[in-house]
């Protein structure tokens, strides 16, 4: 798992809820790690959640300026911080 801060608590942002925002702090899946980063999921980046679908799966976020659609064990593997 690539971790930022390991002194910190921190969740996954499919735990998020509508409107919430947190700060990315890592990645559990290393392998994913580099598609999030091509995409705009930077460690340090602030996102938020937007959209959630009925089923809870896709999740849109909010990330660099732009809308970002992930499918629910997507951004399990994004670790935040709020």
């Amino acid at each position: 798992m690539f971790n930022l801060n390991k002194h910190r608590a921190v969740r996954s942002l499919a735990e998020l809820k509508k409107n919430e925002r947190g700060i990315i702090n890592g990645f559990k899946d290393d392998s994913l790690s580099v598609k999030l980063i091509e995409m705009g999921c930077l460690p340090g980046t602030e996102v938020s959640v937007e959209l959630i679908a009925p089923f809870g799966d896709p999740i849109a976020i909010g990330v660099s300026g732009y809308c970002l659609s992930l499918r629910k064990d997507e951004a399990g593997c994004i670790m935040i911080e709020d």
